[in-house]
């Protein structure tokens, strides 16, 4: 969840605002099996502000080119007419605008929706309810987009499950086209198995057929969650919720010869089987299981990895958020898994840091420091883990040699000595490497 943002107008509003989503939590959890048809109601005034100040400000526009500043401005009636214009049924979910973001590769472009800031309010305000009802039902190997669970807590989990197991076989899946491919009608069937409050339904059935504007031209995908949105990532996890996570605890695992688990970020999750048995069986039936669900596996990104120590005769490795997870050998001379930045994520780290040394070369030297000293600590703060010291000193290194590299670029003369940059760098510094999450405990090995 995003960090509260905007004015509060005191104490008691968020107190009241949090104590009906409460309500519902409560409801929720006492009675998992029932299908609640009375949310819409906690959607108040005080609701919407709330959603008003959680709705992040400094995004760009969307289609009808309005700013947070500028909504802010009449903001009370603005929130009034759009909490009486959903309720009463008459509110028109916007298309969405499309633009084009460079890939991880650098060559490639993906697309993203950007929604009218109005409609990010409306999101937000439907996601707080939906997630008070929600995080009652989804389940512990759910980590993606979800309050208070991190790509971190997933990958720990990872450690914790193949640790204790002694190694394992990994099922690594990918799922083609996820976000783009959700059928409307099976996720508004899920979604109606907890809710069926008729002003969210109807609102959420509005965010699914709103168009794409692209270039003047306006498109109607029958596919896919709404983008850009944040209803679009919690959608998402609803449909995999029933489809991957209920199914694997409630059908796959008691039919298991050995023990089993499943992590899962979003869209992407491996699983990891005791038994190499056991684990091509789920690796058979689970394009069937999706394909019943109008999603399809990438057979070709899909593997089974023999994810067990070297002294087992293991001698595989996997990539998943962004490390590459391997055995090796511990201070106590003992087999571990370990985590290191993945190859894609180092070279994209690195081209980043490379196009901004270069297009900041005539800048001041403060103003180059202070952009490349913020990407290294956003850098540490997510790849800064153990066991990864060295790939976060190498990019550290490597930083330290690209910005030289494209300061020389700035005239004609000699290459800079390093004694020299050493000198620069001495009045100018750079962010020394470190690990921000620790895991030093192992758990044994039964």
């Amino acid at each position: 969840m995003e960090p509260l943002q905007g004015k509060t107008e005191g104490a008691k509003e968020p107190t009241k605002v949090s104590t009906g989503l409460e309500r519902v939590a409560e409801l929720a959890r006492r009675h998992p099996d029932w299908t609640l048809t009375t949310l819409a109601h906690h959607m108040d005034m005080d609701h919407m502000r709330m959603a008003y100040e959680q709705t992040r400000k400094d995004g760009a526009v969307g289609v009808d080119g309005q700013t947070a500043q500028e909504y802010e401005a009449d903001l009370d009636r603005n929130l009034a007419l759009l909490l009486e214009r959903a309720k009463s049924g008459t509110y028109q979910a916007p298309p969405v605008r499309r633009v084009y973001i460079p890939k991880g590769t650098g060559k490639e472009k993906r697309p993203i929706g950007i929604p009218t800031f109005e409609d990010k309010v409306l999101q937000r305000a439907v996601v707080m309810v939906l997630q008070a009802l929600y995080e009652q039902d989804f389940l512990p190997c759910s980590y993606g987009f979800r309050p208070g669970r991190s790509a971190h807590q997933a990958v720990e989990a990872i450690w914790k499950s193949v640790m204790h197991m002694g190694g394992c076989w990994i099922v690594e899946v990918d799922i083609r086209k996820y976000f783009d491919t959700l059928d409307h009608a099976m996720l508004r069937t899920l979604v109606n198995i907890r809710m069926r409050d008729g002003v969210i339904d109807r609102l959420v059935g509005k965010w699914l057929r709103a168009g794409v504007m692209e270039k003047g031209n306006l498109s109607y995908p029958e596919k896919g969650t709404p983008q850009g949105g944040v209803i679009s990532p919690l959608l998402a996890n609803v449909y995999l919720h029933y489809v991957l996570d209920v199914w694997f605890e409630k059908e796959i695992e008691p039919r298991l010869k050995g023990k089993a688990f499943l992590v899962r970020y979003a869209d992407d999750f491996i699983m990891g089987f005791e038994l190499e048995e056991d684990a091509r069986r789920v690796q058979g039936v689970l394009p069937k299981r999706f394909g019943k669900h109008g999603l399809t596996i990438n057979e070709k990104k899909t593997r089974l990895v023999d994810f067990r120590p070297p002294s087992k005769g293991g001698k595989g490795h996997f990539d998943f958020l962004g490390f590459t997870h391997h055995w090796g050998t511990s201070s106590h001379g003992r087999d571990t898994v370990m985590r290191r930045t993945a190859k894609d994520r180092f070279k994209r780290a690195l081209r980043d840091i490379s196009h901004t040394c270069r297009a900041m070369r005539h800048e001041k030297l403060e103003e180059q420091r202070q952009v490349l000293a913020g990407k290294l600590r956003g850098h540490y703060a997510y790849f800064g883990i153990t066991h990864n010291r060295s790939r976060v000193r190498r990019l550290w290194d490597l930083t330290k040699r690209l910005w030289r590299k494209w300061l020389d670029r700035r005239s004609q003369q000699h290459a800079m000595p390093w004694d020299r940059f050493e000198r620069l760098l001495a009045r100018y510094p750079l962010p020394l490497p470190r690990i921000v999450h620790s895991y030093v405990a192992s758990p044994a090995s039964p």
